[in-house]
Formats: structure tokens, C-alpha cells, sequence
């Protein structure tokens, strides 16, 4: 019985889908104006494990994911340059060639990750129709009303309007969407912008369509729901982004589509929390650069440093969902050498398996591994039964092999696809070798781990086995 904690409710919900064996789960994309930092490719990881784990449990997802490419202003809520423009400025290019270029660069680094495509991407500036479709109902309705710089949803006509994020609007005013002040006609603070008029601070946008209100441009929370709408429904089964979406964006979502279709929006909101860097709040996208405590690392920088993306893969699969996760670099080298001595137990299994045709998987562990990810998707406590699996001598190695690919369906690591090179080790590491192994016999242990972090720093690593010592290359 797969349990999924639900933000709405605030507990661990009995997972019930619309329509048996079939999901429909919308996640929160990119604002398409600069390179994704890895917090943000957490997050898509994190989506993919939960994508994964669905599919693995025999249901059929529609997954949808957008490309915010218009819309989004710098505050994230009404105020501000939109993120677009002010990337198409910095570089002196088009929108939509800005919008473009970061597709392109996001694209490349989830694929470096091993996340799977999505079934359907889509991208905000390909939907304004029914963006306005959704604004016209709610102006219809008495929803929204059109203002002297922008036509806007009305949240006290919303029903419960803070049920996400569970506070007081008379007390959240700042987080819940504080909108253009200037604009002397808007009626509550709260009020947010579903379409901004080609006027006042937005007089010189970029980016306009031409509407039957006047020209401008959609608010960043009406494209979402239109999108969604458009491809699964009124009502869906997942929707998932992160947890500093929960006062804004998901909250305004809620009461601009339940108030358009009179239906239920979402049945399970899944909120993933943030990465951070050295303990503290990474940066925005914009300034990628090493070397500040709490910096926006990119998955290039990652691989410019030399480590395979999958290391990276593996680190994000230490950490729940909902729990924060911390990077150091320090923990990504903890991260390569477990995935670098993963990669060494499978090898050996597979160069063991005499019979490849008996795909026979251990019903045991793999019951443990079913109950882990059925527990709101407990990503660290399937990887342990794994490693259970991988270290478990009592099973012959066809049962072991196998059972640890059937796992990999989730866990993404490749373990299929690992090409066997026999390290050469240089008669220098290995003098180095026999001299620590000399000290282990003489049980002067302090002199041997001298030797070993030696090695280790001259880029091997060195795994002590009952078969004697492995050595690989980091």
C-alpha cells in the first residue's frame, strides 16, 4: 500500500488515483533564464525517483513538467523585471533565444543525471490562449477584475485560500504575493496578477500578446494551472515542486483553478525541501561560481571538477525528499567512492553469474525494498536494502545480480551498463601498497592509514576484503 505524504493534508495519505493503475503528476519546471544550480537539479532528480517508483510499482504516469519562459518576475510574485527579459538583456539576446539556450543547457544536465523525459513538456509562451481562456472564466465568474495595470484574482472570493500553506493571510501578506503596490485600484494586498498590462514598470516588456482586456503579458501562477488543465484535467492526481512554492505559486495555483472549474485542483501536493551548501541557503541561479560558502554549483562545474554526474545522482539518493540535504565536497567524495565500490561488488557479481538467462530475483529483499519506497517514497532506506543485497553471501550470484538491476530500475545508477577496466596500479602505488599491507601484519595500524590517505592522494582508493585488498581509481 503505497502511503504519500500529502502537504495539503499534512500527514501520510493511502494512495488512491483518479482512474485505477494510472497517475497524472504535474511538476514545477525551470524559469528557463540561467543555468540550473544543482539544488534545482535535486529537485528533478528527486521527481525522476518519484516518477521511477510509480512506474516500478505498475502504474502508468502521464508526467507533465513546464518551462516557465515568460511571466516569472525577479520577487517571484508581482513585482519586479520578469527573469526572462532581464537574462535577454544581460546577454543581449531574444527572449526566446535566452529561453532557448537555458532549455537547451537544463535539458543536458537532467540527462547527464540519468533522469528519464518527461511525456509532455511545455512551455508557457506555446499556451497564452489558454491562459486567457482560464482568465476570461474568471473574470466571468467575479473571480478577478481588471485593474489599471493588470486584471486580478480576487483571493477573498477564493474558498480557504491559505489551506497549503496553513497561515494566516491577515499575517502573510509578504509571502502570500504582495503585488504592485503602485496600482491604487487592486483591492486586497494579497490579490495577485493574472495578466500585467504593457504599462507603468511593464511599459517596456518584451515579451506582449494582444488580449480583449489590452496588451501585456500572463502572471507566473495563471500558466501552470492553464498548462495543467490543458493536458490532464481539472482535477490531478500529483503535483509536486518545492517547498518555497507552498505559500505563492501552489497556493495561487489552487484558488485561480478550483475557482475557474468549481473542481478539486489536486489530490496529493508533494513538496521537496531545499539542497544547501556548507549548511548554508544556496544562492540563486544567476552568479554560478565556486568557491563562497552556500554557492550555486552547476552540474558542468561538477563535471569540470572531474566528477561523473552519476556521483552526483548517488548523493541525492542519500537524503529523503522532505528532508533538507546538505552538499559538500567532502560528501560528493564520500558519494564517489561508495558508488565507485557499487560499481566494483556488481562487476564481480556479474563476472561470477554462469547462468545469465535465469533472471531470478530475491522475493525477501525485494519485499523490503517495495515496503521502503511505498513508504512516501524512501529513497535512502531502498538504497540500504540494496547494499543488504550486494553484501548478502547466502545468495547465489544470479539472485544477487539480478535482484540488485531490478533495483536500479529506481535508483538510476546505470549498473547495467558498467564496462569492466582492470586497473593498472604504478610500481610506485604499488610499493606503497606492500608497505601498508607490512604495517597491517605488524598491527601498527596508525602507520598503514598514513599510507593509505597517501594513496588515496595520489587518486586511488584502497577497499580492505576478506580476499585481501581492491584498489581502484577515484
Amino acid at each position: 500500500m503505497l502511503q504519500i505524504y500529502n502537504t495539503l493534508t499534512r500527514k501520510k495519505e493511502e494512495f488512491k488515483p483518479l482512474e485505477e493503475g494510472k497517475i497524472s503528476f504535474y511538476h514545477c519546471g525551470p524559469t528557463v533564464y540561467w543555468t540550473q544550480h544543482i539544488g534545482n537539479m535535486r529537485a528533478m532528480v528527486l521527481a525522476d525517483l518519484i516518477v521511477r517508483t510509480l512506474e516500478y510499482l505498475n502504474y502508468d504516469v502521464n508526467f507533465v513538467r513546464n518551462y516557465t519562459d515568460v511571466g516569472h518576475l525577479v520577487s517571484d510574485e508581482d513585482e519586479g523585471e520578469d527573469k526572462i527579459t532581464k537574462g535577454a538583456k544581460r546577454e543581449g539576446m531574444s527572449p526566446q533565444a535566452i529561453a532557448e539556450k537555458y532549455i537547451k543547457v537544463f535539458e543536458d544536465d537532467i540527462k547527464d543525471l540519468n533522469t528519464q523525459p518527461v511525456d509532455i513538456k511545455c512551455k508557457a509562451t506555446d499556451h497564452i490562449k489558454e491562459m486567457k481562456e482560464m482568465i476570461k472564466v474568471l473574470l466571468d465568474k467575479g473571480f478577478a477584475y481588471q485593474a489599471k495595470l493588470a486584471i486580478y484574482f480576487d483571493v477573498s472570493k477564493a474558498k480557504n485560500y491559505t489551506k497549503l500553506s496553513g497561515q494566516n493571510l491577515a499575517k502573510n501578506k509578504a509571502e502570500a504575493g504582495g503585488g504592485e503596490v503602485s496600482d491604487s485600484e487592486k483591492k486586497n494586498p494579497a490579490d495577485f496578477a493574472l495578466w500585467f498590462f504593457k504599462t507603468g514598470v511593464h511599459k517596456n516588456a518584451m515579451q506582449t500578446w494582444k488580449s480583449s482586456w489590452g496588451e501585456g503579458f500572463p502572471g507566473w501562477h495563471i500558466e501552470c494551472s492553464a498548462m495543467s488543465k490543458k493536458y490532464l484535467g481539472d482535477t490531478i492526481d500529483i503535483h509536486m515542486g518545492g517547498i518555497e512554492h507552498v505559500p505563492v505559486h501552489h497556493t495561487n495555483e489552487i484558488a485561480q483553478s478550483e475557482s475557474a472549474s468549481g473542481k478539486k485542483f489536486v489530490n496529493y501536493w508533494l513538496h521537496n525541501e531545499h539542497l544547501t551548501v556548507n549548511d548554508k541557503k544556496m544562492a540563486k541561479s544567476e552568479g554560478l561560481s565556486a568557491g563562497e560558502a552556500g554557492t550555486a554549483y552547476s552540474v558542468q562545474e561538477i563535471k569540470d571538477k572531474g566528477y561523473d554526474p552519476l556521483i552526483l545522482r548517488y548523493f541525492f539518493l542519500g537524503a529523503h525528499y522532505r528532508s533538507k540535504h546538505n552538499f559538500t565536497w567532502e560528501a560528493l567524495d564520500a558519494s564517489n567512492s561508495a558508488l565507485k565500490k557499487l560499481r566494483n561488488e556488481v562487476t564481480e557479481i556479474k563476472q561470477a553469474v554462469t547462468k545469465p538467462g535465469d533472471a531470478v530475483f530475491n522475493e525477501k529483499y525485494r519485499e523490503k525494498f517495495i515496503t521502503a519506497i511505498s513508504d512516501d517514497f524512501n529513497i535512502p532506506q531502498a538504497l540500504a536494502v540494496l547494499w543488504e543485497v550486494v553484501k548478502d553471501d547466502k545468495l547465489v550470484n544470479e539472485e544477487k545480480y539480478f535482484t540488485i538491476l531490478n533495483f536500479d530500475q529506481i535508483l538510476g545508477l546505470n549498473l547495467d551498463k558498467i564496462k569492466f577496466e582492470k586497473v593498472k596500479i604504478p610500481k610506485e602505488i604499488q610499493a606503497l601498497i606492500d608497505n601498508r599491507n607490512k604495517f597491517r601484519e605488524l598491527e601498527d595500524f596508525d602507520a598503514a592509514d598514513e599510507i593509505r590517505q597517501e594513496i588515496e592522494d595520489e587518486g586511488y582508493l584502497l577497499e580492505d576484503t576478506s580476499e585481501g585488498v581492491k584498489i581502484s581509481k577515484k
